[in-house]
């Protein structure tokens, strides 16, 4: 019944921006932690940002902090990631799942439910 739906990626030139989406069905975001993560070919699924559910308050991981904006928009149950001064190295299939804990921890293990992924590649 959970559901989660990933969009906005594509092919973006360095120091472009992209608005990626996660559109929740079954659910409302408000309700859960939602965190944004990313995987590149052979390498493991990173932690990018997270939105709690308690208060609304965001982690990011370093590489991108300054950068990406996580945000939660309850009227459409989506939640967001706003990309700007993208490099090559964001280059990966990126995921949003869902997670019950109340807090933001920018690990896959406690995110239970989530999207097929949309490919964000960053090359001129």
């Amino acid at each position: 019944q959970l559901q989660l739906v990933e969009s906005g990626g594509g092919l973006v030139q360095p120091g472009g921006s992209l608005r990626l989406s996660c559109a929740a069905s079954g659910f409302t975001v408000d309700y859960y932690t939602i965190g944004w993560f990313r995987q590149a070919p052979g390498k493991e699924r990173e932690g990018v940002s997270c939105i709690n559910s308690s208060d609304g308050g965001t982690e990011y991981a370093d590489s991108v902090k300054g950068r990406f904006t996580i945000s939660r928009d309850n009227a459409k149950n989506t939640v967001y990631l706003q990309m700007n001064s993208l490099k090559p190295e964001d280059t990966a299939v990126y995921y949003c799942g869902a997670s019950l804990f109340s807090l933001c921890v920018l690990h896959p293990h406690p995110f239970n439910s989530w999207g097929q992924g949309t490919q964000v590649t960053v090359s001129s």
